[in-house]
């Protein structure tokens, strides 16, 4: 199985957390804060909810983070939008599924995806 990874995927552990360190940095200069890998799920899945901020239960928080998932990992090809539903919520779909990482490859796999979402938003 080959497994289409995002760019800069390849590049040198260094040059990777240089990348990683100057999106923690730029946030904290925009939030004040300097987030966690959560924050920035959550921060992602209300961009993509579109809806602005707004106060959300736990319970939405977890459905914003699993959106975020979801989202970011359309970019390698795993998830596809299925719908939106009428509250406005998109709902995706498994297409392929994400390669079995233990959580240290988990983490960097997010972080690279991350990396990708962020730098896409910017073209």
């Amino acid at each position: 199985m080959s497994i289409k990874l995002p760019a800069g995927a390849g590049e040198g552990e260094a040059e990777f957390n240089q990348r990683w360190d100057e999106l923690l940095t730029a946030m904290q200069e925009r939030f004040g804060r300097r987030p966690d890998l959560n924050a920035l799920l959550l921060l992602i899945g209300v961009q993509e909810l579109g809806q602005g901020v707004a106060e959300f239960t736990k319970e939405q928080k977890q459905d914003l983070m699993h959106i975020a998932t979801c989202k970011l990992f359309s970019l390698s090809g795993h998830y596809a939008l299925e719908r939106t539903d009428e509250e406005g919520w998109p709902h995706y779909k498994l297409l392929t599924p994400v390669p079995f990482a233990n959580l240290k490859e988990q983490e960097r796999m997010l972080k690279w995806h991350i990396l990708e979402y962020f730098d896409s938003l910017d073209e």
